[in-house]
């Protein structure tokens, strides 16, 4: 029984954790890109290459169009989440250091747990709870010892907290859709809806991407390749095969690949309190994705297992 119960849960825990290492992997990016992009141009950008790399690889497959039904989730989850999360992230990061950033954005998962107990009826185990806690409180050490002290505004903690907010009501639309329709159609249209609200960007764009070095330009394409097409997809995958609140808590290990990342890549050495906070973000994750185990059969003098 647990071994039916465990091998399908192998693809989804795969493709969760792909989509925490890009997700990870699109900060390092976005701080090369945002240089030399605006906050909307950034978006529009890597919303536009995202959704061209996931218009070719729909139409291969011939997937066709999602039904009805799940276009609201659809046009829902592309306005919040590929659209306005990612504008408003970006422009939040230029008002507040990243590591307030960090900290007010990772608002979103508790956000999502809450959402997805009212509007879609996920069950909260104390597990998950109890996960979610530990993760957020690595997430507040690292945000903090991350933090520079003096770039942090009001405006730019208000957009971080609508940025998150944004992510979360996403995160709830887009879970009914993935009942009715493929992660590559939800994901693919999702996209293209948010590229399509992000337009009025694109003079911008223009402009910027005649300016902007090489390596900047390259980073935007990864990030709409990589942590956009593919990360979004592995995560619409997963997030149909759980609840919105379990994967939601995934994403707490995000930081703590963050702070691995900007070390092997940036050079930025982290200090003890950043990998405390790291430590407990991954420590949280495991406790929020473990399961109860059944209980064993004990034995009694007639030697016949008894339920425990």
């Amino acid at each position: 029984m647990n071994t039916t119960l465990g091998r399908p849960r192998l693809p989804a825990t795969a493709a969760a954790v792909v989509t925490v290492v890009l997700w990870a992997s699109a900060f390092v990016a976005i701080r090369s890109a945002g240089r030399a992009y605006s906050p909307g141009a950034l978006a529009l950008g890597r919303l536009a290459s995202g959704a061209l790399t996931l218009v070719v690889i729909w139409a291969v497959r011939r997937e066709g169009l999602p039904p009805r039904a799940a276009w609201r989730g659809i046009l829902q989850s592309g306005l919040l989440w590929f659209g306005l999360y990612m504008a408003i992230l970006n422009w939040g990061e230029r008002q507040v250091d990243a590591g307030t950033a960090a900290l007010v954005v990772n608002v979103g998962p508790l956000l999502i747990a809450l959402l997805g107990a009212r509007l879609l009826g996920d069950s909260t185990p104390p597990r998950l709870l109890a996960g979610m806690t530990v993760s957020f409180a690595g997430a507040v050490i690292v945000g903090l010892s991350m933090s520079d002290g003096g770039r942090s505004s009001v405006l730019g903690v208000v957009l971080c907290l609508l940025a998150a907010l944004a992510y979360a009501c996403g995160v709830v639309a887009q879970k009914p859709a993935l009942a009715r329709a493929s992660a590559l159609q939800v994901t693919t249209f999702g996209c293209l809806t948010g590229a399509v609200a992000c337009l009025p960007f694109a003079g911008q764009l223009a402009e910027e991407s005649v300016r902007a070095p090489v390596p900047a330009t390259l980073d935007m394409v990864y990030l709409g390749v990589f942590p956009t097409a593919l990360a979004f997809t592995t995560w619409a995958y997963a997030l149909a095969r759980t609840t919105a609140s379990r994967m939601g808590a995934t994403t707490y290990a995000v930081p703590a690949l963050v702070v691995l990342m900007s070390w092997l890549a940036l050079g930025e050495v982290p200090g003890v309190l950043t990998l405390v906070g790291g430590v407990l973000c991954l420590a949280g994750v495991a406790v929020s994705r473990s399961q109860r185990r059944a209980g064993r059969p004990v034995r009694v003098a007639t030697g016949r297992p008894r339920p425990e």
